[in-house]
């Protein structure tokens, strides 16, 4: 049931400093929650401040359900543009320090997206720990996804000691660090400088010694190795099949190759394969 109270109306870019400062002041009336009109946020407020205009709001218990989200490290990445909902979803969780929504797909050789800020602080940068591995990520530079945590403990547990591994779309780390806890060697391959710094920050926040980490194109790594590998992992969803020739040469007979790929149905890739 609605309610009518006092409230400022900010641009909705503007909403969460201002509700941030009306709640430093004490005038933030948080027992209703903050609604969206147009272009701008309405904020509801304890007193009649300068400005202010009655406007009816939402009780807070009328909506439980938490604003659908994916959660990497301290960064939520909503899938609607609510800052209502990104203010409300920051306050619930304290683990949370930024709320972003994204403004493109997954796009460029790079594999980037861009964001936009919802709530919080203005940051793409987080540390996401990932079954005891650390590992820093800034979403702008490089892509990652923290859904793919239990697929990696999958593949280590499939692993045998001492294996090699080859990571040829690498990003962050996140595969090859994992992998590392059984493997002798793994090389690390991206094209993203800006991935494969962050790569070699994380194999030293990780100790992970036996990583090596290559900048450039997985289509070239193939004359620059002298090894083949027990394990090759491809997780490039649109774009690992061109390079499928490149992990079998680099595969040993016997050997593992994992490759990541969308398809709209099940079975659809398989021709491709």
């Amino acid at each position: 049931m609605d309610q009518e109270q006092w409230a400022v109306r900010v641009p909705r870019r503007l909403g969460e400093d201002e509700r941030q400062r009306l709640a430093r002041e004490g005038l933030l009336d948080r027992s209703l929650r903050p609604r969206v009109d147009g272009e701008t946020l309405l904020i509801p407020v304890v007193a009649e401040l300068e400005g202010a205009e009655r406007a009816s709001f939402p009780a807070r218990g009328s909506v439980p359900e938490r604003a659908r989200h994916e959660l990497v490290g301290g960064i939520a990445i909503m899938l609607d543009d609510d800052p209502v909902a990104a203010a409300e979803l920051l306050a619930s969780r304290p683990s949370i320090h930024t709320v972003l929504l994204p403004v493109s797909e997954v796009e460029g050789e790079y594999r980037t997206r861009r964001f936009r800020l919802l709530a919080g602080e203005d940051t793409t940068r987080t540390t996401c720990i990932e079954y005891g591995k650390r590992f820093e990520i800034d979403l702008s530079e490089a892509y990652f996804s923290a859904r793919l945590a239990t697929e990696r403990q999958r593949i280590v547990a499939q692993m045998g000691e001492g294996e090699r591994v080859l990571d040829l779309f690498s990003g962050v780390g996140p595969f090859a660090i994992s992998l590392a806890e059984r493997a002798s060697l793994v090389v690390a391959v991206d094209i993203n400088p800006g991935a494969v710094r962050l790569l070699e920050q994380n194999i030293r926040l990780n100790s992970a010694v036996n990583v090596l980490a290559f900048l450039g194109d997985a289509s070239r790594i193939r004359a620059l190795l002298p090894w083949s590998f027990d394990r090759v992992v491809m997780n490039h969803p649109t774009g690992s099949l061109p390079f499928l020739p490149d992990a079998f040469a680099l595969c040993r007979p016997g050997g593992s190759i994992h490759c990541y790929i969308l398809q709209g149905a099940e079975g659809e890739a398989l021709p491709e394969l």
